[in-house]
């Protein structure tokens, strides 16, 4: 009798009942690795010919570990300092373009720290396995219910929007802040933390930048957070959004972007819009090489639109440019992009250093209140506007006394005396001869830049740029810079 048992053929539905213990384990993993989504619809149709109890285990089963597998805060403490932790990020893509803008997340998305997901509209057919290093996907919910609403000929728009309200959905417990954003937007996470923890979550609070164009602004706001630049909604806020989102999307139809809509769903709200100007919608085409060396003195928090522009390092893809600066960002996110100037009056030099990317020197004495305007070898996204920019900047110069010798961002060297120490050496010679007008001190030889910088972070209180002194160190062909807290009611000059 025992052998008869033990030897019977069972049907394929008691077959699965019986090996559950192997399907739990086989889920889990895939849930772990995988959408939890995707994993049940591939789950389903695999088990297409079972009986309708067993699909019901299934989804049961896939909807209890979805459940399980998602990333689990600790209890909050609203009067602790904001963490990173507390930050959900919700990340707009495509599934045709994720394949190559994967690398401008995965540069900054760090797996078991970050939380958040990349929401896209389909499920996609390649990258499996998902890589850990990738945040984990969600595909878009059907919008179809709203196609009498949008009269602007493009639904992706109200998919973009409604991130925030399927974020929310899986990801409040212990959320402080929402921060939205685009799969080609790099987001610097330590300066982010910084600079949110300066906000009291409890309130409302949008917190974003309008465009660097002028134009931009005029077709949309000048008072909108534009979404590719990326933009912070506190707790209170997104949850007051996602629930009047259906009256914002009929109300707002013909709107032509989903970041309008939000804003003007958030006016509507009484919410203005709170600036920081460390986002950064990079609304420019061609070499930005001018606009990143002189960049507002402010934590740097986004870059957007790598794809519209060169990339920001000669000689290297996008990709691998994005990498390079990452490079710097890991040892001190606070100094990125952090103008400081000094002066070698010997020669007649001025040196104009923007931490972790370049290195400007200027054969002759130039004010910081010339150097802090970016020098304009980009175009703007769209003509129409004149001045096209909502900043001041200079145009570039073929005069040998105003166009600087520019040296980029190399490397980490061996830390020195309690400084961090990065190199910037020399891609390509400037060409255009001496200033004659500061005593014939030609820079054309130094191919090389080691800046030191304290290794305590840059505090921000908002009240000064860093001073620093220009050093002698081993080498004929290059110069050391120091950087250091400026002295009380010193000029730089």
């Amino acid at each position: 009798m025992e052998n008869t048992t033990r030897n019977k053929k069972l049907d394929f539905p008691e077959r699965l009942f019986h090996c559950s213990w192997l399907m739990i384990f086989c889920t889990h993993s895939l849930c772990h690795l995988f959408n939890p989504t995707y994993v049940m619809f591939f789950l389903i149709n695999f088990a297409a010919q079972t009986s309708r109890t067993i699909k019901q285990k299934v989804m049961l089963l896939c909807k209890v570990l979805s459940v399980q597998s998602r990333w689990k805060p600790s209890s909050p403490n609203l009067n602790s300092p904001t963490k990173i932790s507390d930050i959900v990020f919700g990340i707009a893509g495509l599934s045709k373009t994720w394949g190559y803008k994967r690398w401008y997340v995965e540069s900054w998305w760090r797996p078991n720290t970050t939380r958040g997901y990349l929401f896209l509209d389909t499920a996609p057919t390649r990258h499996f396995p998902w890589p850990r290093s990738s945040p984990p996907f969600r595909v878009s919910e059907d919008i179809s219910k709203y196609d009498k609403y949008y009269k602007h000929g493009r639904p992706f728009f109200i998919r973009i929007l409604r991130v925030i309200e399927e974020i929310f959905r899986v990801e409040s417990e212990g959320a402080r802040w929402y921060v939205m954003g685009d799969d080609d937007t790099v987001f610097l996470i330590e300066n982010l933390v910084e600079v949110l923890s300066r906000y009291d979550h409890r309130k409302y609070f949008y917190i974003g930048m309008p465009s660097e164009c002028v134009i931009s602004n005029f077709v949309n706001s000048f008072e909108m957070a534009f979404g590719g630049a990326g933009y912070a909604l506190s707790y209170p806020l997104a949850k007051a959004v996602v629930k009047n989102m259906d009256v914002c999307i009929k109300r707002y139809s013909t709107a032509f972007a989903s970041d309008f809509i939000m804003h003007s769903c958030i006016a509507d709200l009484g919410v203005p819009l709170t600036r920081e100007r460390g986002f950064h919608q990079i609304d420019l085409h061609r070499d930005i090489s001018g606009f990143l060396s002189a960049l507002p003195h402010t934590p740097l928090l986004t870059l957007h639109h790598i794809d519209a522009i060169d990339p920001i390092f000669p000689s290297m893809n996008r990709p691998e440019s994005v990498a390079h600066l990452m490079k710097a960002a890991k040892v001190d996110q606070s100094r990125l992009l952090q103008q400081s100037v000094c002066y070698f009056k010997r020669s007649n030099w001025t040196f104009s250093v923007s931490w972790g990317y370049s290195v400007q020197i200027y054969e002759d004495i130039i004010p910081p209140s010339i150097l802090h305007k970016p020098i304009a070898t980009f175009i703007p996204w769209k003509k129409g506007a004149n001045p096209p920019y909502m900043f001041n900047a200079r145009p570039p110069s073929t005069n040998p006394c105003e166009a600087p010798h520019a040296l980029f961002f190399g490397g980490v060297e061996e830390a020195r005396a309690n400084h961090f120490v990065t190199s910037y050496t020399q891609r390509s010679q400037r060409g255009l001869g001496t200033c004659s007008s500061s005593g014939n001190h030609s820079a054309e030889f130094i191919s090389k830049i080691y800046v030191l910088s304290p290794m305590e972070k840059l505090e921000w209180d908002g009240s000064r740029r860093e001073c620093c002194d220009v050093v002698q160190l081993a080498g004929m062909n290059s110069r050391g810079i120091k950087l250091r807290t400026c002295m009380k009611d010193e000029i730089v000059a």
